[in-house]
């Protein structure tokens, strides 16, 4: 038994947590901080880095984070080689920063739908390029992708999210299938709808106290009954990023309440 739970360990790891500095992201950097591995994280704003390596410090978790742009390749690059200077060489990669533009298709500008694309799909592409040699030269590597139920499903005004995490979904699968040659684990972690500050204002009661639209439209839709937290994707997160996982590969572990699987109530 010790020698299983052992494979569940991320002692020696170094992670790299994009988007990390909040939210989801920053769940994940706790979970695999608390399982043993250096976390490590970007970002864009100053302001938020500096409160996120404050709130990292308050837990007792020794994050390093980093200013960068993860859509842009060259300041990428740079950030890997740094981080290998620091740190030595990334063992997990979670493709965590995203953004969504909500807005219907019909009068959403190719800018706005490029701006998703760019941040939701082609930056994880970059990341995982700039990552992979590496885990080829040690013979061992985890990526994750943090995919979406929209990976699967449609939904009004979210035509570019939509686009993005669906290719996110196949580009997993693709890395899988070119990399997993060599050690390299490259799996997608789908999470529902989770309790996060971004999704705060479609939580927030009526003024009569009573629950809004939105907030009701899930919770009917979710076989758990409830939103989804920060907590309930540690777990998945750590697996996914164990050895526990070593002969999974290509897949998408939805972390979802049910929804996925539930047709809702007729009414």
């Amino acid at each position: 038994m010790h020698d299983f739970t052992e494979r569940f360990s991320l002692e020696g790891k170094l992670a790299w947590v994009t988007g990390g500095a909040s939210g989801i992201g920053f769940g994940i950097c706790r979970a695999l901080s608390a399982a043993g591995a250096k976390a490590v994280f970007n970002c864009r704003d100053p302001k938020r880095l500096d409160a996120a390596l404050n709130e990292f410090a308050a837990l007792g978790i020794d994050a390093a984070g980093y200013i960068c742009d993860v859509s842009d390749e060259a300041a990428v690059a740079a950030l890997v080689k740094r981080v290998e200077a620091e740190h030595g060489l990334i063992d997990i990669l979670v493709n965590n920063a995203g953004i969504n533009i909500r807005v219907p298709m019909c009068d959403m500008d190719a800018e706005d739908f490029r701006r998703v694309i760019d941040v939701d799909l082609i930056a994880p592409f970059i990341c995982a390029k700039a990552v992979i040699p590496s885990m080829i030269r040690k013979g061992h590597g985890k990526i994750i992708n943090i995919c979406s139920m929209m990976s699967e499903l449609g939904r009004e005004t979210l035509a570019a999210y939509a686009a993005a995490k669906g290719g996110l979904k196949m580009l997993t699968r693709n890395i899988c299938a070119e990399y997993g040659e060599h050690n390299i684990q490259c799996n997608g972690l789908g999470p529902g709808y989770i309790e996060t500050p971004f999704l705060a204002p479609l939580r927030q009661p009526l003024p009569d106290g009573s629950p809004n639209a939105f907030d009701r439209f899930i919770v009917s839709k979710t076989p758990a009954g409830r939103w989804g937290t920060t907590a309930d994707l540690m777990g998945p997160a750590v697996f996914l990023a164990s050895d526990a996982s070593n002969f999974v590969n290509g897949h998408i572990l939805y972390v979802d309440g049910g929804i996925l699987a539930y047709i809702g109530e007729q009414p």
